[in-house]
């Protein structure tokens, strides 16, 4: 696997497919149309691929600085920018993926365009409903992962234990034993 999904949810972790947005030289994890119809296979979301195209690629990382643009606003209490908020709505026009019933179970099939689409109404629910109050930012200063605070007593700090939150406590402990020593 090329992508991460911390958030738990595919509209934000979808928003980490750029890392570390305020380093000086972010990680982009959709540089290529291939790398796209990687992170829709791997979400789940269109597991039998799209084809994106060049085309399919813009988009996409329009929509996720829309979406990305949108959250900030809302966790910082901010009035919503209106050109994000066109470019989620245009993309959420677009019909989403189709349910396929299998002998296996079931699946989503679509293009590219249908899988934003899915995207970008996920974001519309998230943002401008309850949940936007849930809206939290990684408290690993490295990273900008976004994601949903829905633990007991809303006091989540990293966007996975299994990643940030490992650093950070082994980064704590490395500095205490150190103090420890001197």
């Amino acid at each position: 696997m090329i992508h991460a999904f911390p958030c738990g949810t595919p509209a934000l972790d979808f928003c980490g497919t750029l890392r570390a947005r305020r380093n000086d030289e972010p990680t982009e994890k959709l540089a290529a149309a291939s790398d796209l119809d990687a992170w829709f296979l791997e979400s789940g979301l269109l597991p039998g691929g799209t084809a994106a195209g060049a085309a399919d690629l813009a988009a996409a990382v329009a929509l996720r600085e829309a979406i990305y643009a949108l959250v900030w606003a809302r966790m910082n209490d901010h009035e919503l920018p209106a050109p994000a908020v066109d470019a989620v709505n245009a993309a959420a026009a677009a019909p989403p993926p189709q349910p396929v019933l299998t002998a296996e179970g079931w699946r989503r099939e679509g293009s590219a365009t249908q899988g934003l689409s899915q995207l970008a109404r996920e974001a519309i629910e998230i943002i401008g409903g309850d949940q936007a109050a849930l809206l939290r930012e990684c408290g690993r200063p490295e990273c900008t992962q976004v994601y949903l605070d829905s633990s007991r007593g809303h006091r989540r700090e990293w966007c996975s234990m299994a990643t940030c939150g490992a650093r950070v406590k082994a980064k704590a402990y490395r500095e205490r034993r150190k103090a420890g020593a001197a």
